[in-house]
């Protein structure tokens, strides 16, 4: 038996502006697509609560005969879909899969080849950072296909990722942006880009930076990218010295809120929760891999 693990994803900086080729953050995080395959028989067989993508996925990398079970790895406890990039995941977790059974290394660019490919033409489009986070792991900085690591030292005591209770649709929220049509688009991604350079710098401030920039475009475009939930979400960050924003292409779905340390980090997560939102307890992953001494209870 094989067992595949691929992560999720959060944005931290770079959102619709990485459509235009600016650059953007992204962390890979321990929430993902569990795959685990049983070689042998005649023909490929699923077991997926989705197969759009997975089926495409498994063609591509011509995956061997063999029983591939797709599940939610370390699935976040929430009412909906929490926004965490689970379709990439699956299409990596599907492509790694494929490569394990039939005894290929692993090889992680040849995994963003296929599983970009894969991605794009299921859902029509889309930068691919989704599926840079799941193959590589850790934080990148992604700009037009092109993955760098980024070291962030102690970012897994400081970052805390929050459920904002309610689920949003992605895909018309870009269909928006990329028919925003004014000189104030391009406006926004110099200034987001500069926000992704100077990250080091000031990264609490980035994040509030990034927070009103994406508003402004929001009232330009109309993009539905603020919902209600946020403001609480905001305001418990900046009363603990911290800054908040959404993560992704907003509407609901995942805040990322950054902190000086983890005692404020701690604090804040209580309050949101005391207000109805929702802390994931997240941590930072490395990207799609074998697990090996699997076990077949595991989570």
């Amino acid at each position: 038996m094989i067992e595949v693990r691929a992560p999720g994803k959060v944005v931290l900086l770079g959102e619709y502006a990485v459509l235009d080729g600016a650059p953007a953050l992204v962390a890979a995080v321990d929430r993902g697509v569990r795959c685990v395959v049983e070689p042998g028989g005649a023909a490929v067989r699923i077991d997926a609560p989705d197969t759009r993508f997975v089926g495409p996925a498994l063609d591509r990398a011509d995956a061997p005969p063999g029983h591939y079970r797709f599940s939610a790895w370390n699935a976040p406890q929430t009412a909906t879909k929490a926004g965490l990039g689970s379709s990439a995941a699956a299409v990596v977790a599907a492509v790694v899969a494929a490569r394990a059974a039939a005894g290929q290394p692993h090889r992680p660019t040849q995994v963003w080849r296929d599983a970009l490919a894969v991605h794009q033409q299921v859902q029509g489009g889309g930068s691919g950072i989704d599926i840079a986070a799941s193959t590589f792991g850790g934080v990148t900085r992604f700009r037009s296909g092109h993955v760098t690591a980024e070291r962030m030292g102690d970012l897994h005591d400081r970052l805390s990722v929050i459920w904002s209770g309610q689920s949003a649709a992605t895909g018309p929220r870009v269909q928006t942006y990329l028919a925003w049509r004014d000189p104030a688009r391009e406006r926004f991604v110099a200034w987001s880009t500069a926000i992704v350079d100077n990250w080091r710098d000031d990264p609490i401030a980035a994040v509030a930076d990034a927070a009103r920039l994406l508003a402004e475009a929001d009232a330009r475009a109309g993009l539905g990218w603020w919902c209600d939930a946020y403001a609480p979400v905001l305001q418990l960050a900046r009363a603990r010295g911290g800054a908040a924003k959404p993560s992704g292409a907003g509407g609901g779905d995942i805040l990322i809120a950054l902190f000086p340390d983890r005692d404020r980090k701690a604090s804040f997560e209580a309050a949101c929760l005391a207000q109805g939102a929702t802390p994931l307890g997240v941590a930072l992953a490395d990207g799609a891999h074998r697990v090996h001494n699997v076990d077949e209870g595991a989570p």
